[in-house]
C-alpha cells in the first residue's frame, strides 16, 4: 500500500507519477470520493452472443466510455453514467447509453455474479420515438442473461476460471 505525503511544498509525488502515467492522482481532497480498489485481481469480462463484435463496431469514443464502465465494474465500482436497466428487478443489470454524432449506442452488462462481469448486449438504437429500450432488445437481453447464468455456473466450477 502506498502512502501519499500531502503538503503544499511536497512534490515527491510528481516524480512517482512520471513512472506511472496510467494511474491518476487524486490527492487528499478527493479521498472521500474514492472507494478503495480491491487488492484482488479485477473480475474478468465474459461476452455473451455477439456482444463483443457488436461493441467493437461502435465509434472509438463510445467504446472507451463503455470500457470505462466495464473497468469500474471489474474492480467493484459503478460508473456514474451506468444506470440500472428497468425490467430486471434490481441494479444487477446495468446499461450504458451514449449519444454520439446523432446516434444512440447502448451496452448492457450484469454484475450479478460474484467472480465475473458479463456483457449481454451492445446495440445502436434505431428508433427515434423515445428513450425506451425496444421489447425485442429486452427479450434478447433476458435470453442472454439466462445463458450467462448457465455459463457462470459451469465456469465457476472449473478449477482455474479464465476469461474468454
Amino acid at each position: 500500500m502506498h502512502q501519499w505525503r500531502i503538503g503544499k511544498r511536497d512534490t515527491s509525488h510528481l516524480k512517482e507519477l512520471e513512472n506511472m502515467p496510467d494511474k491518476a492522482y487524486f490527492g487528499e481532497r478527493f479521498k472521500d470520493m474514492m472507494k478503495p480498489i480491491s487488492e484482488d485481481q479485477p473480475k474478468p469480462v465474459r461476452w455473451v452472443g455477439s456482444s463483443k463484435e457488436d461493441l467493437s463496431s461502435f465509434p472509438e469514443e463510445v467504446r472507451q466510455r463503455v470500457g470505462g464502465a466495464l473497468w469500474e465494474a471489474q474492480i467493484g465500482r459503478k460508473a456514474p453514467y451506468a444506470k440500472p436497466l428497468k425490467g430486471f428487478g434490481d441494479a444487477g443489470v446495468l446499461e450504458v447509453v451514449d449519444d454520439f454524432d446523432g446516434d444512440t449506442f447502448r451496452t448492457v452488462y450484469t454484475v450479478r455474479f460474484a467472480k465475473a462481469i458479463y456483457v449481454l448486449h451492445a446495440f445502436q438504437k434505431k428508433s427515434k420515438r423515445g428513450a425506451a429500450t425496444p421489447k425485442a432488445e429486452l427479450d434478447l437481453i433476458d435470453h442472454r442473461l439466462k445463458r450467462a447464468k448457465e455459463d457462470y455456473e459451469q465456469w465457476s466450477k472449473s478449477e482455474k476460471p479464465k476469461s474468454r
